[in-house]
């Protein structure tokens, strides 16, 4: 038995938004058997957006039942069901949550037809229900209604059951998709079978509705071959989109295990269900180093800016902290522009002025420092946090220079390296390869591999053999997190 369902909600987001319209249409393999539609009070008002795409209004919703009211209503009529659903985790997240409010445990096997399409019904221009029904022909009364977009959906699933049952196109790939429809519609009629008794599900029709069952969590384009071929290693993978554009950059110490995490997820908007119904193919690119998948992952962001990437995306930090010491022996922590005419270095790259001065700041209370000292308060005389007793009165001559200069040093260590230059030796790709990471004069330069055999005593031998990369805040802070960890690598430390 299937439960063929549709939602109306307030929004995209189960964790925020409730669900206003439900229909169920409780198919037996054959035919539909028994349907249920309400419309559900949400307890807010509905979005005008929303209210535009479905046509419910707050008016239409008042008199309406919560949804524990049809609480047992859904868990009964789908007992012992498959949960159908056109982009299934939508509408499956956002009932688990809606019974996850009341305290219930909600799980049901699910199956998704806009997979189950791309397998039965290939080469359409789109899976969207209301273009890939306009393209086969299946009427959808009430688009953006539970109860249209599940009657319409009903009748696909009817269709995607014969298909799976038609041995012959199936088995001949010059049948179209086109020609495999208009054969199942000549035997019934908008893909409903005549009333006649129950038959038993051929062997196909089975091993379909298994696969779709069993794939359910996988992106439509993403084959169950196509996962099985993914490394249990470390590495940098990529998701593409059907014309082979990078949308995300990943890494992991095996990708295989977390990209079987990415398609498990309940996702729980729009958004994310169209980042993963967007994934077309799979590649990857080993590192053996889990740092340099951490570090070849950031470059790799910044290079291709990937859609779905939001974090680590920035290519240029024109804003850096700074370290000068005045003749009285007091450091100075100061920050400024990070650009060709600073001939400066900076102490840590940040992505504007804005942040590096709220991320001085910062020290500043964190570590006691003077504001004056660091720029941060322009006065002749004592600083604002001198006055309320926040300063040790670094500023006016108060608290020596040894003692101030202590704290600075613990703010630098905070944010920079412990030693200046040193390499990080690691597992290769191969059992008879090294993985190399060389930061210098605490900037990062880049990495490389050699073979196992490989020795060298000095800086300039380790520089040779990597590629070069950029230096900039989120390496340097990939590195630091690294090297606190409980890692294996080997840390040649240089003077």
């Amino acid at each position: 038995m299937y439960a063929i369902i549709d939602l109306e909600t307030t929004g995209g987001q189960p964790t925020q938004d409730r669900i206003t319209e439900l229909a169920i249409f409780i198919h037996d393999g054959d035919k539909v058997v028994d349907q249920y539609e309400t419309l559900v009070n949400p307890g807010r008002s509905i979005p005008f957006f929303i209210t535009q795409l479905t046509g419910i209004t707050d008016d239409m919703v008042r008199d309406a039942p919560r949804f524990h009211e049809v609480a047992r209503k859904v868990v009964e009529m789908t007992d012992g069901c498959v949960f159908v659903a056109h982009n299934v985790r939508f509408d499956y997240s956002f009932l688990k949550k809606e019974f996850a409010d009341l305290g219930y445990n909600y799980s049901r096997k699910t199956l998704c037809t806009v997979r189950l399409s791309r397998s039965l019904i290939p080469g359409q221009p789109s899976y969207s229900l209301g273009k890939l029904c306009q393209n086969i022909g299946i009427p959808l009364e009430g688009r953006h209604r539970a109860a249209g977009d599940a009657a319409a959906t009903a009748i696909l699933f009817d269709r995607l059951l014969k298909i799976s049952q038609q041995d012959e196109a199936l088995a001949n790939p010059a049948i179209s998709a086109a020609d495999t429809l208009a054969s199942v519609d000549a035997l019934a009629p908008s893909g409903r079978p005549a009333a006649t008794a129950t038959k038993k599900p051929s062997a196909k029709r089975v091993t379909a509705v298994q696969e779709a069952i069993k794939t359910a969590l996988l992106p439509p384009n993403i084959t169950p071959e196509k996962v099985a071929t993914l490394p249990q290693e470390a590495g940098v993978y990529y998701f593409h989109d059907e014309q082979g554009e990078v949308i995300y950059v990943g890494k992991s110490i095996n990708i295989y295990k977390r990209i079987q995490q990415h398609f498990a997820v309940d996702y729980k908007s729009r958004k994310s269900l169209e980042f993963k119904n967007s994934i077309s193919d799979i590649t990857w690119e080993l590192t053996g180093s889990e740092l340099v998948a951490l570090l070849y992952e950031s470059a790799e962001i910044k290079r291709m800016k990937p859609f779905y990437n939001r974090q680590q995306r920035r290519s240029i930090f024109p804003a850096g902290i700074y370290l000068r010491q005045d003749e009285k022996g007091y450091k100075h922590l100061y920050y400024g522009r990070a650009d060709a005419d600073n001939p400066a270095t900076p102490l840590i790259a940040l992505a504007n002025q804005f942040k590096a001065k709220g991320f001085l700041f910062h020290k500043v209370s964190k570590f006691n420092l003077c504001q004056k000292l660091c720029d941060l308060y322009k006065t002749q005389g004592a600083c604002f946090d001198y006055q309320v007793h926040r300063c040790k009165g670094a500023c006016v001559g108060a608290e020596s220079p040894e003692e101030y200069n202590l704290r600075v040093d613990e703010a630098i260590e905070s944010f920079t390296f412990e030693h200046g230059s040193f390499v990080v030796i690691g597992k290769g790709r191969r059992a008879d390869e090294k993985s190399i990471v060389v930061v210098e004069n605490g900037r990062y330069l880049g990495f490389g591999y050699v073979d196992g055999e490989f020795s060298a005593r000095r800086l300039s031998d380790f520089r040779e053999v990597i590629k070069p990369y950029g230096d900039n805040k989120d390496v340097q802070q990939i590195i630091r997190q690294y090297l606190r960890t409980k890692h294996k690598d080997k840390v040649k430390i240089f003077k």
